[in-house]
């Protein structure tokens, strides 16, 4: 079993596994503040008050935890077939643009032009996770260095020339032209429900592709060929399965998830692909899959957890506290859940030589 497969590999209870990892995070941050002299009851308090506290907070949550729980999701369906997927991020970066521009270039009404916008982040992003698959099952080239060059060749690709120079926004006159790309047309902004809050059809869209990943995968034939090939490519393909093609099948919708997760951003909260998009929601997205269980539903709880935290964290600077403590958060509880299924074969092998014949008691 390979580093990869120990560190998904599902827990004896997973549902409790990764509520105690959050729970004692949780903990460990509260000692934290208590160390850094801050008061952390006051800390916490502004914590749920930042992720619940009325109409604003609680779009906030919902905002951060579609993009969470569709960036999880991404990096789900990629280990399903056996693959590492860690260019959430680029994806991401690819499906912004291309709602920016799609929201932008189609003179449409809202009911058409909405999905026709989130089609397009979609779609960019499936073309960005098609190329690792493909360079993966033709060219035998690791996903996880592909992934991450990739990432990097997108972030220069889009920030350092398309979105500065032919894609940046056109000033008239005296005014200031404003970084990155022309707004979206009014038409292409997700609906918000809630006055007074940013709130917006966003979750829906993540929870609905939850429950249809959840489908795909386990009650259809589809899925099953892909958990086939992630169990084992060298039997699937005996078997008679086209390993290639479901590995790119597979990395494509992963990439179409990330991709998404950029056109939520843009059609609800940007309005706009913005001059800097540095999100990092692509690289929690191999947080949320890790305490998900790499599971649709677990990804749902962990993307709900840490949308919260993630939100709630903005308050914390009412007492002294960085924003940046989430990431704290979030750290304690991916270690939490990674390291048992890490070292738990060094543990088993440790125990086997101390009860081998002739070992000291």
């Amino acid at each position: 079993m390979t580093p990869r497969d120990r560190l998904f590999a599902p827990a004896r209870d997973p549902l409790w596994a990764a509520s105690a990892a959050v729970l004692v995070s949780l903990a460990a941050s509260f000692l934290a503040i208590l160390a850094s002299g801050k008061d952390p009851l006051l800390g916490f308090a502004y914590l749920f008050e930042g992720a619940f506290g009325g109409p604003g907070p609680l779009g906030e949550t919902a905002v951060k935890s579609g993009v969470l729980i569709l960036t999880g999701l991404s990096v789900a369906v990629a280990f399903t077939v056996g693959l590492f997927n860690i260019g959430g991020e680029g994806q991401l970066i690819w499906g912004a643009l291309a709602a920016a521009v799609a929201g932008r270039a189609l003179d449409l009404p809202a009911p058409l032009l909405v999905p026709a916008a989130l089609i397009a982040a979609a779609v960019a992003g499936a073309a960005w996770g098609f190329i690792p698959g493909v360079l993966k099952m033709y060219r035998g080239v690791h996903e996880v260095i592909s992934t991450i060059l990739l990432n990097w060749i997108a972030i220069h690709l889009v920030h350092g020339w398309l979105v500065a120079g032919p894609l940046a926004a056109r000033g008239s006159g005296s005014s200031v032209s404003m970084a990155g790309t022309d707004p979206i047309r009014a038409a292409a902004w997700l609906p918000r429900p809630i006055p007074g809050s940013r709130l917006d059809l966003g979750l829906p869209v993540a929870l609905a592709c939850a429950a249809a990943v959840w489908f795909l995968l386990t009650r259809m034939w589809l899925g099953f060929e892909w958990r086939a090939v992630g169990a084992g490519a060298g039997a699937a393909q005996a078997s008679g399965i086209a390993t290639r093609l479901r590995v790119c099948q597979a990395m494509a919708l992963s990439g179409a998830l990330s991709g998404l997760a950029g056109g939520l951003l843009v059609l609800g909260t940007e309005h706009r692909y913005p001059g800097v998009f540095r999100t990092g929601y692509g690289f929690d997205g191999i947080a949320v899959a890790l305490i998900g269980g790499a599971t649709a539903p677990g990804v749902v709880a962990a993307g709900f957890v840490f949308g919260a935290v993630r939100a709630g964290a903005t308050r914390l600077q009412l007492v002294g506290i960085h924003p940046s403590f989430a990431e704290l958060i979030q750290g304690i509880a991916v270690l939490l859940v990674a390291a048992p299924r890490l070292f738990a074969p060094l543990l088993i092998r440790l125990r086997a030589l101390s009860r081998a014949p002739g070992a000291p008691p």
